[in-house]
């Protein structure tokens, strides 16, 4: 199994179903302990979501499952976070 602790997803999905069913079917992929979900853009048929997932060893295959039987597509992965420890993104001068 993977050592995926976090995932940061940028993910489209329809108004349907509500955001609390999303998360909770989302959460129960293999793996996750925690779903945050937060709308940053509305259209009149879609939603978009950053979605951040952590857990122990998340099934990022079942996440994905769960997300497309929602009805929703995975734009991109913006963030993982992989292996035995939680590492932190660190700040450099390229940063504002």
């Amino acid at each position: 199994m993977s050592k995926i602790r976090r995932l940061v997803l940028d993910v489209l999905k329809p108004h349907s179903p509500s955001m609390v069913k999303f998360a909770e079917e989302v959460e129960k992929a293999s793996g996750v302990e925690g779903v945050n979900a937060t709308i940053y853009e509305i259209d009149e048929e879609v939603r978009n979501l950053k979605v951040t997932i952590e857990g122990q060893e998340i099934d990022d295959d079942e996440v994905r499952e769960a997300i497309e039987d929602l009805g929703g597509s995975i734009h991109s992965i913006d963030e993982i976070v992989y292996g035995d420890k939680m590492v932190e993104e660190s700040k450099t001068p390229q940063d504002k």
